[in-house]
């Protein structure tokens, strides 16, 4: 393990946090807010200073492994969350550490949990930061490194392909730095065309950058308490858009720009991940119609087509309180919020392709029951899976199924209820955000006793790095040479 070669490439991550975490100084100066100005710059500077000392004593000789792959990309998201807590614990918005830490989290992981109890009482500048942690989560703060570093050496694939959720990162280039820029760009042209969007339909600058942060990276932080209910139907709309747009294979739209070949749309997994949101928003519409939940069949259909959207794409965002919502609503949401979006994409989630995948690996073993000596391959698009990839997926659905288990078992743990302990166990694993009953959208986390809130921590890193990251270090093996 050249662990010296991993605390030169942390100090870089170091410093890419301090130098972000001074951009919402700019909200601290009409009006003043001394406050938060010295939070953000104290964050900074203890950032810059622990990452010079890693600098300092780390070494670029050598090369970057499996390994060391492994505990940079696993301690690149311990540190940002440890950072990005500073300015909630400084500010006093978030005086407890724990709190502050599942906040921060929350928000690297892109998965929108909160225990702010009154937000619109937070000062701008630290939930400008807060939305801004979700932007930076949401493209990976590896894959920002690897598109920053001019040289990682073998291991960059490597670091790349951890990043990047799904079965098999697709790698654009030959070259693992320009497929990383390619991503960042295409992350960058979305965050900058819904802001563009939303100022064009009367929202301000502040809410327009901090919902675009949230939208883009589906993490579902806002300012406001009522979420996008917040904001005009047009606004909804845009939100909406841009959701599912960011849960779509980022792969898809480089194919597209580059190529400008329609056949790129015939992808398997969009067509399902499309088709999953029609028929779910449909069920839904006419569950809450029928059941005078929403006024109109207009109201119903865009409420239903928000929340199913932003639960798919594990968002999070809500402009109607679906706790309250009858029982086939609830079914058809938790059902989506164990699917999630595409893979190569910001949404989290098991991913529409793994599931896809599982069903195929089911359906193959009901065939070899009846027919056991037959030979069938198993392809997704016209192209075969190999086994390797095939092992993968069923080993972390089955992870991701036990991890979410034991995370209910215990959040419940107390005078909670399974509905609060199941979902909240779903929403922080699934890095989505609201669950249901005394964690839906109107509500938060706060009430967790602080072991539970360690524990939806984890749970954030578990479904974020997608478990075998994690694990790996919980391994001797791993430590031994």
């Amino acid at each position: 393990m050249n662990l010296r070669r991993v605390l030169r490439i942390l100090g870089f991550v170091l410093y890419a946090l301090a130098a972000a975490e001074l951009v919402p100084l700019l909200w601290c100066l009409s009006p003043a807010d001394p406050r938060s100005a010295g939070a953000l710059l104290a964050a900074a500077v203890a950032s810059a200073i622990v990452g010079f000392g890693f600098r300092r004593f780390g070494s670029d000789a050598g090369d970057l492994y499996r390994r060391e792959g492994v505990v940079v990309v696993v301690g690149s998201w311990l540190l940002a969350s440890i950072s990005g807590a500073i300015p909630y614990v400084v500010s006093g918005a978030i005086p407890g550490l724990i709190d502050a830490l599942f906040e921060s989290a929350s928000g690297f992981t892109t998965t929108g949990a909160s225990v702010l109890t009154n937000i619109e009482q937070v000062p701008a500048a630290i939930l400008f930061w807060r939305s801004m942690t979700q932007w930076l989560g949401g493209i990976g703060i590896v894959v920002l490194f690897v598109a920053l570093l001019s040289e990682l050496g073998p291991g960059a694939r490597f670091l790349f392909q951890l990043e990047v959720p799904g079965p098999k990162a697709e790698i654009l280039h030959a070259r693992v730095r320009q497929t990383a820029l390619a991503l960042f760009r295409i992350y960058l042209a979305l965050t900058g065309l819904q802001v563009a969007l939303m100022l064009i339909l009367g929202a301000s600058l502040y809410d327009a950058l901090t919902h675009s942060f949230s939208t883009v990276s589906t993490g579902g932080f806002s300012p406001y308490g009522d979420s996008i209910a917040h904001f005009s139907p047009a606004l909804q709309i845009v939100t909406l858009v841009f959701m599912l747009a960011a849960g779509i294979n980022f792969a898809l739209y480089y194919a597209l720009a580059r190529r400008r070949d329609l056949r790129v749309l015939r992808d398997v997994e969009l067509r399902v991940y499309v088709g999953l949101a029609l028929v779910a928003t449909t069920v839904v519409a006419v569950d809450l119609y029928a059941a005078g939940t929403a006024s109109s069949a207009s109201t119903a259909l865009l409420d239903s087509a928000f929340q199913v959207v932003s639960l798919l794409t594990t968002t999070g965002f809500a402009t109607a309180n679906f706790a309250e919502w009858p029982g086939l609503a609830h079914a058809t949401l938790v059902g989506l919020m164990f699917v999630g979006g595409c893979a190569g994409s910001t949404a989290g989630g098991a991913k529409v392709i793994r599931l896809l995948i599982g069903w195929k690996v089911a359906m193959r073993e009901v065939h070899l029951t009846f027919s056991p000596n037959s030979v069938v391959s198993i392809g997704v698009g016209g192209k075969p899976v190999p086994e390797e990839s095939l092992r993968g997926v069923i080993a972390l659905l089955l992870l991701w199924v036990l991890g979410w288990g034991i995370g209910a078992l215990l959040l419940s743990v107390g005078d909670r209820d399974i509905v609060t302990a199941a979902t909240a166990s779903l929403a922080t694993l699934s890095n989505i955000g609201p669950g249901l009953a005394a964690v839906g959208p109107a509500e938060n986390f706060a009430f967790f006793a602080p072991w539970q809130k360690v524990v939806m921590l984890l749970l954030m890193w578990l479904g974020r790095l997608e478990f075998f990251a994690v694990l790996a270090l919980l391994l001797p093996r791993f430590w031994r040479r």
